[in-house]
């Protein structure tokens, strides 16, 4: 019996599910958004990178540059990153770390292979991500089958994973989240979209049998629930973006919680708003 964290993935699963998705084409869409959301908030960082880790392999295709030398370092089925230790200024992380068993441990080997006072920017799904093809699923076995099984990856609250980025040892973390809309044409463009990411159903306690009957209740309540007049499905991504530094003594270290005076938004004399919902048409 071991005390390590659960199994949620299966890491063999994965390994073919994201070979599959070499081998196709397509557009990526999601994955220019998330690397667009990186460069946004490198963006304003007063700081030259001159080696960078990329956390998933692909971060470094995304965003090459010629100012900055990329190291691939990708996480092996043992969620051991591949990357030596305090060797970089900058590691990034494209829509992979929701798919590790071990978050914390993934946060803390990336905060390791940082030089002292270097950035980590990752983005990953989060949120609200497919849960109306969480739910049709759902509502499709509980009609079919007297039950339900696991089909859609669980996704974390932007609250719970600020909270990692704290208990991995970075500082001065930033937790944010970007809600993107998708409206489908089709259920199969849907699960198309999710084969071009690797992201079709890699849980470890997956059901591999799928019947006629449940898919058929499964895109009967879909459409009921989540379609558009014009009978376009709607499917929901929040991209979630971790931001944090190595410690470093210069570093500014944050106030006491619940010592702030005012509100942010009082300070800068503006009105607090959403950022709302991005609906992109497929």
């Amino acid at each position: 019996m071991t005390n390590g964290p659960p199994v949620i993935f299966d890491a063999h699963a994965q390994v073919l599910r994201r070979a599959r998705a070499l081998r196709m084409t397509g557009d990526r869409f999601l994955l220019r958004e998330a690397a667009d959301g990186i460069r946004d908030r490198l963006a304003p960082v007063n700081r030259a990178f001159a080696t960078a880790l990329a956390a998933d392999g692909r971060a470094a295709d995304l965003l090459q540059t010629d100012e900055v030398t990329w190291t691939k370092g990708v996480f092996d089925a043992d969620e051991r990153l591949g990357a030596s230790r305090g060797g970089f200024d900058l590691a990034v992380s494209i829509l992979s770390l929701h798919g590790v068993n071990d978050l914390p441990g993934a946060l803390v080997q990336i905060r390791r292979a940082l030089k002292p006072d270097g950035l980590f920017i990752g983005a990953l799904f989060g949120g609200a991500t497919l849960s109306e093809l969480r739910d049709a699923f759902a509502a499709g076995e509980i009609e079919t089958m007297g039950g339900v099984t696991p089909r859609v990856a669980p996704f974390a609250d932007v609250r719970e994973l600020g909270a990692l980025l704290q208990r991995a040892g970075f500082a001065l973390p930033v937790a944010d989240v970007e809600r993107t809309t998708v409206l489908y044409r089709d259920f199969s463009t849907l699960v198309n979209d999710l084969r071009l990411l690797g992201e079709t159903n890699a849980l470890a306690q997956r059901s591999r049998m799928l019947s006629r009957a449940t898919l058929r209740a499964a895109l009967a309540h879909y459409g009921a629930t989540n379609a558009e007049p014009d009978g376009r499905l709607r499917a929901t991504f929040d991209i979630v973006y971790l931001t944090g530094w190595a410690p470093h003594e210069s570093q500014q270290q944050p106030l006491r919680p619940g010592s702030a005076k005012a509100r942010l938004a009082e300070a800068l004399g503006t009105a607090e708003h959403s950022t709302g919902d991005k609906a992109k048409p497929r």
